[in-house]
């Protein structure tokens, strides 16, 4: 797998494990008061796993998600360095736009191409068609 694609899932992970902690979190997290204006909020009654207590849960996620960030570091540090500074990328995107100017023209003329032997096959199976018509004899 080449490293962009380890980043691409690298991300995904992370994505992954954030998702993963906010619905946790909610899921789990007992109910809190938001002001004494409002009632008491209601005592959680679902099951919920008991392998790890609560105030545990958020250190473990953070912990998994740390160790991704850092995964995620340690592929963006192993990418290779761009030789020539900036200057020279300018200079090859330069380069690879007047490259796809030129696809883009050579396509456009097979484009034409193919659209006016299209039309001449049109011509022909109307014509076919036509002659195939008045071949048969009316009854």
């Amino acid at each position: 797998m080449d490293i962009i694609s380890q980043l691409q899932e690298q991300v995904n992970t992370i994505a992954a494990i954030t998702f993963n902690a906010f619905g946790t979190l909610q899921r789990d997290a007992p109910p809190v008061q938001l002001s004494p204006n409002y009632p008491q909020p209601p005592a959680t009654t679902t099951a919920v796993d008991e392998a790890t207590p609560f105030p545990e849960q958020p250190k473990q996620l953070s912990a998994g998600l740390v160790k991704a960030a850092k995964q995620f570091d340690a592929l963006v540090a192993a990418l290779p360095l761009s030789e020539g500074g900036e200057e020279a990328q300018l200079t090859r995107i330069a380069q690879l736009q007047v490259e796809n100017d030129l696809v883009g023209q050579e396509l456009q003329k097979q484009l034409e191409a193919a659209e006016k032997e299209l039309k001449q096959v049109q011509e022909l199976f109307g014509q076919a068609a036509d002659s195939c018509l008045n071949m048969k004899k009316p009854e």
